[in-house]
Protein backbone atom coordinates (compact mmCIF):
# COMPACT_ATOMS: atom_id res chain seq x y z
CA UNK A 1 0.00 0.00 0.00
CA UNK A 2 1.16 3.53 -0.74
CA UNK A 3 -0.11 6.02 1.83
CA UNK A 4 -0.27 9.60 0.57
CA UNK A 5 -0.55 12.24 3.29
CA UNK A 6 -1.72 15.71 2.27
CA UNK A 7 -2.81 18.75 4.25
CA UNK A 8 -5.58 20.03 2.01
CA UNK A 9 -8.72 18.55 0.53
CA UNK A 10 -7.78 20.12 -2.83
CA UNK A 11 -4.46 18.23 -2.76
CA UNK A 12 -6.27 14.97 -2.02
CA UNK A 13 -8.82 15.65 -4.74
CA UNK A 14 -6.08 15.45 -7.38
CA UNK A 15 -5.45 11.79 -6.42
CA UNK A 16 -9.16 11.03 -6.01
CA UNK A 17 -9.91 12.34 -9.50
CA UNK A 18 -6.93 10.69 -11.20
CA UNK A 19 -7.53 7.24 -9.72
CA UNK A 20 -11.30 7.50 -9.21
CA UNK A 21 -10.83 6.65 -5.55
CA UNK A 22 -13.77 5.79 -3.34
CA UNK A 23 -13.36 6.99 0.24
CA UNK A 24 -9.85 8.16 -0.70
CA UNK A 25 -8.51 4.66 -1.36
CA UNK A 26 -8.26 1.65 -3.63
CA UNK A 27 -6.36 -1.66 -3.42
CA UNK A 28 -2.89 -0.03 -3.60
CA UNK A 29 -3.34 3.66 -2.71
CA UNK A 30 -4.76 5.42 0.35
CA UNK A 31 -4.92 9.21 0.60
CA UNK A 32 -5.13 10.80 4.07
CA UNK A 33 -5.95 14.48 4.69
CA UNK A 34 -4.26 15.82 7.83
CA UNK A 35 -5.37 19.44 7.80
CA UNK A 36 -3.00 22.40 7.89
CA UNK A 37 -0.20 22.54 10.50
CA UNK A 38 2.77 20.51 11.56
CA UNK A 39 0.85 19.11 14.55
CA UNK A 40 -2.04 17.92 12.39
CA UNK A 41 0.37 16.26 9.96
CA UNK A 42 2.23 14.68 12.88
CA UNK A 43 -0.96 13.16 14.29
CA UNK A 44 -2.22 11.93 10.91
CA UNK A 45 1.17 10.46 9.99
CA UNK A 46 1.51 8.74 13.36
CA UNK A 47 -1.93 7.18 12.91
CA UNK A 48 -0.94 5.82 9.48
CA UNK A 49 2.49 4.63 10.68
CA UNK A 50 0.80 2.59 13.42
CA UNK A 51 -1.23 0.65 10.85
CA UNK A 52 1.41 0.24 8.11
CA UNK A 53 2.75 -3.12 6.98
CA UNK A 54 6.49 -3.57 6.46
CA UNK A 55 6.42 -3.12 2.66
CA UNK A 56 4.07 -0.12 2.67
CA UNK A 57 5.33 3.27 1.54
CA UNK A 58 4.61 6.61 3.18
CA UNK A 59 4.52 9.78 1.07
CA UNK A 60 3.86 13.38 2.06
CA UNK A 61 2.73 15.44 -0.93
CA UNK A 62 1.82 19.10 -0.82
CA UNK A 63 2.29 22.58 -2.11
CA UNK A 64 4.90 25.01 -0.82
CA UNK A 65 6.05 28.57 -1.21
CA UNK A 66 9.53 29.22 -2.56
CA UNK A 67 11.84 31.99 -3.69
CA UNK A 68 12.22 32.90 -7.35
CA UNK A 69 15.05 30.35 -7.75
CA UNK A 70 12.25 27.78 -8.04
CA UNK A 71 9.62 27.72 -10.78
CA UNK A 72 5.90 27.55 -10.07
CA UNK A 73 5.00 23.88 -10.52
CA UNK A 74 8.54 22.65 -9.79
CA UNK A 75 8.72 19.35 -7.89
CA UNK A 76 10.95 19.39 -4.82
CA UNK A 77 12.24 16.38 -2.89
CA UNK A 78 11.65 17.39 0.71
CA UNK A 79 14.38 15.11 2.01
CA UNK A 80 17.01 16.54 -0.36
CA UNK A 81 16.12 20.24 -0.17
CA UNK A 82 15.94 22.35 2.98
CA UNK A 83 12.35 23.27 3.76
CA UNK A 84 11.51 25.69 6.55
CA UNK A 85 8.36 24.58 8.33
CA UNK A 86 6.32 27.59 9.50
CA UNK A 87 3.14 28.08 11.51
CA UNK A 88 1.75 30.86 9.33
CA UNK A 89 1.77 32.05 5.73
CA UNK A 90 4.99 33.76 4.70
CA UNK A 91 5.24 36.79 2.47
CA UNK A 92 8.86 37.75 3.26
CA UNK A 93 10.64 37.01 -0.03
CA UNK A 94 14.17 37.55 1.33
CA UNK A 95 14.17 35.39 4.43
CA UNK A 96 13.47 31.84 3.16
CA UNK A 97 14.12 29.55 0.19
CA UNK A 98 11.26 27.04 0.60
CA UNK A 99 8.48 26.99 3.20
CA UNK A 100 5.55 24.77 4.07
CA UNK A 101 3.41 24.17 7.12
CA UNK A 102 3.53 20.37 7.55
CA UNK A 103 7.00 18.96 6.78
CA UNK A 104 8.29 18.87 10.37
CA UNK A 105 5.26 16.92 11.58
CA UNK A 106 5.69 14.36 8.80
CA UNK A 107 9.44 13.98 9.46
CA UNK A 108 8.98 13.51 13.21
CA UNK A 109 6.15 10.98 12.94
CA UNK A 110 7.87 8.96 10.20
CA UNK A 111 11.29 8.86 11.83
CA UNK A 112 11.41 5.05 12.00
CA UNK A 113 9.68 4.36 8.67
CA UNK A 114 11.99 2.83 6.08
CA UNK A 115 10.12 3.76 2.89
CA UNK A 116 9.23 7.43 3.31
CA UNK A 117 9.17 10.26 0.82
CA UNK A 118 8.28 13.93 0.82
CA UNK A 119 7.46 15.80 -2.37
CA UNK A 120 6.42 19.43 -2.50
CA UNK A 121 5.27 21.42 -5.51
CA UNK A 122 6.01 25.13 -5.66
CA UNK A 123 2.69 26.97 -5.67
CA UNK A 124 3.83 30.56 -5.26
CA UNK A 125 6.75 32.90 -4.64
CA UNK A 126 5.67 33.89 -1.14
CA UNK A 127 2.34 35.19 -2.39
CA UNK A 128 -0.05 32.76 -0.67
CA UNK A 129 -3.08 34.83 -1.61
CA UNK A 130 -2.53 33.78 -5.26
CA UNK A 131 -3.08 30.09 -4.44
CA UNK A 132 -6.63 28.87 -4.99
CA UNK A 133 -8.09 25.42 -4.37
CA UNK A 134 -8.18 24.80 -8.11
CA UNK A 135 -4.56 25.87 -8.54
CA UNK A 136 -3.41 23.62 -5.68
CA UNK A 137 -5.31 20.67 -7.14
CA UNK A 138 -3.90 21.24 -10.64
CA UNK A 139 -0.33 21.61 -9.39
CA UNK A 140 -0.58 18.27 -7.57
CA UNK A 141 -2.48 16.57 -10.41
CA UNK A 142 0.23 17.54 -12.92
CA UNK A 143 2.96 15.88 -10.80
CA UNK A 144 1.19 12.69 -9.64
CA UNK A 145 2.73 10.44 -12.31
CA UNK A 146 6.23 11.75 -11.62
CA UNK A 147 5.81 11.38 -7.85
CA UNK A 148 4.46 7.84 -8.01
CA UNK A 149 7.16 6.81 -10.50
CA UNK A 150 9.81 8.08 -8.07
CA UNK A 151 8.20 6.23 -5.16
CA UNK A 152 7.56 2.96 -7.00
CA UNK A 153 10.99 2.83 -8.66
CA UNK A 154 13.05 3.78 -5.60
CA UNK A 155 15.65 1.19 -4.77
CA UNK A 156 17.44 3.20 -2.09
CA UNK A 157 14.91 4.10 0.56
CA UNK A 158 15.59 7.15 2.68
Amino acid sequence: MIYILVALKAEAQAFVDKYKLLNHKNEWLHVVISGISSENMYQATLHVVNQMAKNDKLVNVGICGACHNYEIGQLIDGFKETITCVDFEISDKDKYNIVDMESDGFKKASLHVESKYMYKIVSDHFEPSTVTKDKAKKLIFDKIDEILNLVQNDKDNI
